[in-house]
C-alpha cells in the first residue's frame, strides 16, 4: 500500500535520538515506505525533538515550515523528548498532524493508516510513569560508525534536568540483545560503535523489567570487547561516579575500546554541584581524570559544563574556569543554563542575567579551543590509526584517530570506511591535523 510513499526524518539532539530515529525509520521501511533525505519532497516528515536544546519549540517550528515548503500536503509527525514534555505545544504548530510521546513513537506506523492532513494535530502520549519498558535501537546511516543504544531513562534528580520527565526511569537492554545488535552492526561492515544511552554507566538496572542490576556496565564492556568484526568501540558520555577503575583499566588493554572518554562535570564548584544534586564532588572527578591519564597518557577526555546556573557568582564561575584550565582535559561541551519548567532549579534564587551567561559561555568555549589545540599538539609525531569518514567536504576527507584527533586529507574515495596507520605531522589553519601514511 505504501510502496510509492516517501518518508524523511530530522533529528535534533543527542546520539541516543539518532539511534532511535534510525530504528523508527526501519519500521517505516518494513511498511514499504522509501526513506529519502529531509531536503527532498516526502509524503511523511518525522521530526525527532530534543528537550535539552534551547528554544526547542522555535527550532521545531522552523523545521516544520521547511518541510511544508517542500510539500504543503505532507503528513507531519513530532516525536521525542519535547513531544513527551510539551505535546500540546507541538500539536498546536500549524501543519503538524500527529504528536507521539515516549512510548508511542516506536509504534508510529500503526498511527498512520490515513495520511490525510488533520485540521488540528492529534496527540498520543502516555504518563511518563508508563514509559517503563525498553526498546532496542541502533543507527547505521553512516557507513563508518553506528550509535548503539544500551540504556534509557534516568533515576537521578539533577535540579536542572527534564530528561527523567521526558524518558522515564532508568532501564537497560538485555546483554543478549546488545550483543546481538553489535553482531548485526559488524555484519554491515561498520568499523566503529558508539555506546549511547541517557545514563549508560547505570547499565544493567531494569534489564529484565526489575530495578536491580542483572549485569554491570563493566560486564557489558567485557562482553562487547569479544564481538568479532568491530574494530572500535567508544564509550559516550558516562557519569564520573559510575566510571570505575576496573572499566578504565580494561579500556587501557582492550582489543576494541578506544582511549576516549566523555565525562560530564557541569561545575568545578562543590557548592554548585550540591545545588545541582550531582552525585559526586570535584575530588571524584579529579580522581577519574588522573586515573585515565596515569595509564593512558594519550587518552582524549571531553567534558560537559553548564554556565549560568542559579547562584553561580563570578567567584564560583572562576573556580570552574581555573579548575578546567589546570586539568589535563581535551575539549569542552559548554551548555548555557536555560530555565526548564518542572525543575527545582527554576525556583532557585541567584538568577544569572542572560548577558553574563553568554559572556561566561564565550570564555569557556575559548578555553575549549585552547585545550583541543594543546591536545592535538601533544599528539604530533605520534603513530595512530585513522578511520576515514564517508563525506566529501569541500574536496577533503576527514576522519578520527582512536583518541579522537580529527584529521583532514585531500578527498580519496578509496579511503572511505578504511582504517589506516598514519603519523600526525602538523595542525592546519582550521585546527585539523595533517598526516603522513605509514
Amino acid at each position: 500500500m505504501n510502496a510509492d510513499k516517501k518518508v524523511a526524518f530530522y533529528t535534533l539532539g543527542c546520539k541516543l535520538n539518532f539511534s532511535e530515529t534510525s530504528t523508527i525509520a526501519r519500521s517505516f521501511e518494513k511498511e514499504n515506505f522509501t526513506r529519502i533525505d529531509f531536503n527532498e519532497k516526502a509524503d511523511v516528515y518525522v521530526i525527532n525533538t530534543c528537550s535539552v536544546t534551547e528554544n526547542a519549540d522555535k527550532r521545531f517550528k522552523q523545521i516544520v515550515k521547511s518541510a511544508l515548503k517542500k510539500n504543503p500536503d505532507a503528513f507531519l509527525i513530532g516525536i521525542g523528548c519535547y513531544a513527551q514534555l510539551k505535546p500540546e505545544a507541538l500539536a498546536d504548530v500549524e501543519g503538524v498532524d500527529l504528536v507521539l510521546g515516549a512510548t508511542e513513537k516506536f509504534k508510529v506506523t500503526s498511527y498512520i493508516n490515513d495520511l490525510t492532513k488533520n485540521p488540528v494535530g492529534k496527540v498520543h502520549s502516555c504518563a511518563i510513569e508508563e514509559a517503563n519498558f525498553y526498546e532496542s535501537s541502533y543507527s547505521f546511516g553512516d557507513r563508518t560508525r553506528a550509535f548503539l543504544k544500551v540504556q534509557d531513562g534516568c533515576d537521578y534528580k539533577c535540579t536542572y534536568c527534564t530528561i527523567p520527565l521526558a524518558r522515564g526511569i532508568s532501564r537497560s537492554d538485555t546483554l543478549e540483545n546488545v550483543l546481538q545488535n553489535a553482531k548485526e552492526i559488524s555484519e554491515k561492515n561498520i568499523k566503529e560503535i558508539v555506546l549511547t544511552g541517557v545514563n549508560i554507566g547505570d547499565y544493567g538496572k531494569g534489564e529484565f523489567g526489575n530495578k536491580k542490576h542483572e549485569h554491570t556496565f563493566f560486564e557489558l564492556v567485557e562482553n562487547l570487547d569479544k564481538v568479532e568484526g568491530i574494530k572500535r568501540i567508544r564509550i559516550s558520555s558516562i557519569e564520573p561516579n559510575l566510571l570505575k577503575d576496573e572499566t578504565i583499566e580494561f579500556v587501557a588493554k582492550s582489543n576494541s575500546f578506544v582511549p576516549h572518554f566523555h565525562i560530564p562535570l557541569q561545575s568545578g564548584s562543590d557548592a554548585l554541584l550540591k545545588k545541582m544534586k550531582r552525585r559526586y564532588l570535584r575530588k571524584t572527578y579529579t580522581d577519574r581524570v588522573q586515573k585515565i591519564k596515569e595509564i593512558m597518557p594519550n587518552a582524549c577526555i571531553g567534558v560537559d559544563v553548564i554556565v549560568g546556573f542559579p547562584g553561580e557568582t563570578d567567584e564560583l564561575f572562576l573556580e570552574t574556569y581555573r579548575y578546567l584550565q589546570e586539568m589535563p582535559i581535551s575539549y569542552l561541551h559548554v551548555f548555557t543554563y536555560s530555565e526548564r519548567p518542572n525543575t527545582e532549579a527554576i525556583e532557585m534564587d541567584g538568577v544569572v542575567p542572560q548577558n553574563i551567561r553568554k559572556k561566561r559561555s564565550k570564555m569557556l568555549r575559548g578555553l575549549s579551543v585552547k585545550k583541543r589545540r594543546a591536545f592535538y599538539e601533544s599528539q604530533l609525531n605520534n603513530e595512530l590509526e585513522v578511520l576515514f569518514e564517508s563525506e566529501n567536504k569541500e574536496g577533503y576527507i576527514h576522519g578520527f584517530t582512536q583518541n579522537y584527533v580529527k584529521i583532514k586529507h585531500p578527498w580519496n574515495l578509496e579511503l572511505v570506511n578504511t582504517i589506516k596507520k598514519v603519523k600526525l605531522t602538523e595542525i592546519d589553519d582550521d585546527g585539523l591535523v595533517r598526516f603522513a601514511f605509514l
